[in-house]
Formats: C-alpha cells, structure tokens, sequence
C-alpha cells in the first residue's frame, strides 16, 4: 500500500470516527453536550445535525472498511469538513455560538489535509478512467 493511499484511508477512517462520535453526542446525552458547548434554544435542530453528521460519519466508515476510498467518499469528507468549519468561524465570529466550536473548526481542517494531500492519486485515478482508488487488496 502507497504511504498516500495509506494516509488517505487513515484519514477517512478518523474522519468517521470523530463524526460518529460528536454527531452521536447530543442525542446521547444533550446535558453534557450543552455544558461544553453552551445552551441551545432549538434542541430539534441540533438532534437534526447530530443524526446528519453521524449519518455522514457512518459513510465514511464503509468507505474505510472497504478499503475502497471512492470520488464520491473524498468529495463528503472534504465537503463536509469545509462547510462545517467555516459555519463553526462563521458563527463565532457573530457570537452565536460559543469560542468552543473554534477547536472543532481546527479538527475539521485537520481532517481535511489528508484528502488535499492525495488529490494527485483523484487525478491520475480519472485519467486512467478508473472510478475509484482502491487501498490496498480487497
């Protein structure tokens, strides 16, 4: 397996398990999550993002177990990661939420650099008409 399809792979994986995890999180347990991040008015609307998040985070699972890291998979995680980091700037910066959701934005980047770094492997797959990378053997 090349360092790059490696990397690739581990950073999708991690990618599921932090969705899995915060998206979980407010539907679990609401107290706790509004300790750290402050109170929330509509409760509706975060168990909405929770379940699209964990929802997200599940996909991105298979792809990892898979070992199979698709275009559609890559175009998720890092769609996912940018919009979600710049509404956590976005917000803070009207101070709708709280300074905490800054250390999410910085996660979601941190996430994002893996799928950046291999974009030469999404290119190279497309020229020779193949679908999808795939890590590893299956």
């Amino acid at each position: 397996m090349r360092p790059a399809d490696a990397l690739l792979r581990t950073a999708v994986l991690t990618q599921g398990v932090y969705y899995v995890t915060t998206g979980m999180w407010p539907l679990v347990n609401m107290r706790s999550f509004e300790r750290v991040t402050g109170p929330k008015i509509d409760k509706w609307l975060v168990k909405t993002v929770g379940v699209l998040v964990t929802t997200i985070g599940g996909a991105l699972l298979v792809a990892a177990s898979r070992r199979r890291i698709s275009p559609e998979a890559r175009v998720l995680a890092a769609g996912s990661a940018i919009g979600l980091a710049a509404i956590d700037v976005y917000y803070v910066a009207k101070r709708r939420i709280a300074p905490i959701y800054l250390l999410d934005a910085v996660t979601e980047l941190a996430l994002l650099s893996p799928a950046a770094i291999t974009t030469d492997d999404l290119a190279a797959d497309q020229e020779a008409g193949r679908e999808s990378v795939v890590v590893g053997r299956i």
